[in-house]
């Protein structure tokens, strides 16, 4: 096994090789300049690479992004191998990164708590208390009506 400093430094380095043969050397249109890698894990043995990526687009540009990268998966491989110098090259494995979603969700949710908050606000300004402004009987009043 290797160690995680190790296998952190692989990934850095698949990550960077990657993007820079996406940006340069690779010729598919469906490749342009709208794909973002994001992160890349290895596993603790080397072997097996994780490519986290994001695609600026709708989902015809998604699903195109994802068969070009999947038909470009040996020319990335070999540009590794050949940066990374070691004896086993880890195997590619694309995955669409759901960061932008995530993200795209958390602000749905946070407009609506702005939302529902300005309102509860706008009810809110012109309210008075139910009762008296100090509810709590004070012991001289108590002694005053038993009387």
């Amino acid at each position: 096994m290797a160690d995680n400093a190790r296998a952190k430094r692989l990934a850095d380095l698949i990550r960077e090789v990657i993007a820079q043969k996406l940006q340069r050397g690779i010729k598919d249109p469906r490749l342009g300049t709208h794909v973002t890698i994001t992160d890349t894990r290895v596993t603790g043995d080397l072997r097996e690479a994780t490519v986290f990526y994001t695609v600026y687009g709708d989902d015809e540009d998604r699903a195109g992004v994802a068969a070009g990268l999947e038909s470009a998966k040996g020319i990335l491989r070999s540009e590794v191998g050949r940066a990374a110098g070691i004896k086993f090259t880890p195997t590619l494995t694309f995955v669409a990164d759901a960061l932008p979603e995530n993200a795209r969700t958390i602000e749905d949710l946070l407009d609506r708590a702005r939302s529902s908050d300005a309102k509860v606000r706008e009810a809110s300004s012109g309210a008075t208390y139910a009762g008296d402004a100090d509810p709590y009987r004070k012991p001289d009043e108590d002694e005053g009506a038993a009387s």
